[in-house]
């Protein structure tokens, strides 16, 4: 049987369950800046964001060709899979690198909705996306490390009970290598809050529920360290490589929204006698939104099934991101021109979901760093940065 085949019952039981939720929920969310709680909870109890965690610790066991699956199928109708995506590419890092007590003491309370792992922190103000001179301290004090500095960008802090952080338990100074020194840990924000862990919003023009994160004197225990101190970039590019692929899979859907969206109207909408879509002015530019559309879904299965396999996928990751990314706002543009005046109201979702997209070409890794990337370490260029 194809993989298509063995995702079609997947795909439409996420067509189904978000038909539960049109075009008015998003809206309203989007009005009050409110995060999705329905929509996450209809997921988990589907058992959708237990996609990656292994049966035996109470998930769906499914491959990285269906997480993307589920992402994108969330998108193509419309919906957003920000407010709980993070979920899918943390397990990246921790069933790679956690310790068998992690997993067991975490990963069914996760998988069954007790829990939310939804915060990534890792980016923080003065170094973006140049991640290895990050500023954040861990420091080993007994039985605990103390957790001092920012987090920025930390989307979902405020409705996550978990944080996978990355901070640095060496000086840079004193490492031997340029990315060593950094560790991962499992930080229990619900103890934390209270303990020196401050959480602020920061509103953004898309309601993403993104914040910022101060560390003050934080301590976490030692055994909630991911794998073994000073390999935390190491296992961190896990969790980065499948989160590329998820949310190129999410652009993916994105751009299939804005297609189809632009298609029907393309069909129905009449000026000067007849249907604007016998226009090549118009045909065109669907069509090719439609081709870079099928390009990055082609790099996303691709990235997926190396990672799946095990094998290095970081170019293929990168590349799908990229392309997605771009294919998606393609598509958005196009799909407001088609729609002229009307692309512009709320009730088309149009503007909402373009302004929702759009952030896929700066995070979370901007089209700029995946071509310096590329050049280095495809094309064998000099480094750039």
């Amino acid at each position: 049987m194809s993989e298509a085949a063995d995702l079609a019952p997947i795909r439409q039981a996420v067509r189904t369950l978000c038909a539960g939720f049109p075009g008015e929920y998003w809206r309203r969310l989007d009005r009050e800046r409110a995060y999705p709680d329905e929509f996450v909870a209809a997921l988990t109890t589907a058992g959708f964001l237990a996609a990656l965690i292994p049966e035996q610790y109470g998930g769906s066991g499914l491959s990285m060709a269906a997480a993307a699956a589920i992402m994108e199928e969330i998108q193509a109708a419309g919906c957003n899979g920000a407010g709980c995506h993070a979920q899918m590419y943390t397990m990246g890092t921790l069933l790679r690198h956690g310790s068998a007590e992690q997993k067991a003491r975490y990963l069914p309370d996760i998988a069954n909705g007790k829990l939310r792992l939804q915060a990534f922190g890792v980016t923080e103000p003065t170094s973006g996306t140049d991640t290895l001179s990050l500023r954040t301290t861990a420091v080993r004090d007994g039985d605990s490390y103390v957790i001092n500095g920012q987090k920025i960008w930390t989307s979902r802090a405020e409705h996550s009970d978990l944080m996978l952080l990355l901070a640095r338990t060496t000086p840079r100074e004193e490492v031997k290598s340029r990315t060593g020194g950094l560790s991962v840990f499992l930080l229990d924000m619900r103890a934390a809050k209270d303990k020196g862990l401050t959480i602020r919003p920061i509103r953004t023009m898309m309601n993403h529920a993104t914040t910022e994160v101060f560390f003050e004197n934080v301590r976490v225990p030692a055994e909630n360290l991911v794998g073994t101190e000073g390999e935390g970039f190491r296992y961190i590019l896990t969790g980065m490589n499948a989160e590329r692929i998820l949310i190129a899979a999410e652009c993916v859907g994105d751009a299939k929204w804005f297609i189809a969206k632009a298609a029907a109207y393309a069909r129905e909408r009449v000026v000067f006698g007849r249907p604007i879509g016998h226009n090549q002015g118009v045909q065109f530019p669907i069509a090719q939104s439609y081709i870079g559309m099928r390009a990055a879904e082609l790099m996303v299965r691709e990235a997926a099934a190396l990672y799946e396999a095990g094998k290095d996928c970081g170019a293929e990751a990168n590349m799908a991101k990229h392309l997605a990314a771009e294919a998606s706002w393609a598509a958005a543009d196009m799909c407001v021109q088609t729609h002229g005046g009307f692309g512009f109201a709320e009730e088309f979702d149009i503007e909402r979901k373009f302004r929702e997209t759009r952030l896929y070409r700066v995070a979370p890794i901007s089209t700029n760093l995946v071509l310096s990337y590329i050049a280095e370490h495809v094309l064998e260029l000099p480094r750039s940065y």
